[in-house]
């Protein structure tokens, strides 16, 4: 979770555990929450399960359009599963509202290159991108 927590902060790793109970237990209780949702979503992407993953990114665009970490996520993802028009306009998106913070700019700088990588046309450095996603 060490990506996530440089890219939007967070505390330390010592309470990851609490925090995924936490997360589940506020999902019920506020289940139009877009942080909440996002942060499920990267939880199901760690436990490879991407249907849901894609699903909980996609619910939380619904409620925030310019959450930029659901847009980096649910981009990768997507072009993971073979679609790099919806990651063309996930990468597109994240990048129109990045994130700010010391770490932004190496996420910044990936995103570039795989949209370069997508607009090339190329097959080959798009899914190394997609594979070296954070």
């Amino acid at each position: 979770m060490g990506f996530w927590r440089r890219l939007f902060g967070g505390s330390g790793a010592d309470d990851i555990a609490p925090q995924r109970l936490d997360y589940l237990n506020e999902a019920r209780d506020h289940p139009n929450d877009a942080r909440i949702l996002q942060n499920m979503a990267i939880a199901f992407t760690k436990t490879r399960r991407i249907d849901e993953a894609i699903r909980h990114y996609r619910r939380a665009l619904e409620l925030e359009r310019d959450l930029a970490g659901a847009h980096y996520g649910l981009a990768f993802l997507l072009l993971k599963r073979g679609d790099p028009d919806g990651a063309t306009q996930h990468l597109r998106a994240f990048l129109t509202h990045p994130p700010k913070g010391p770490d932004a700019q190496k996420w910044i700088e990936h995103a570039t290159q795989a949209l370069r990588d997508l607009g090339g046309g190329a097959a080959g450095p798009t899914q190394a991108a997609a594979a070296e996603a954070p």
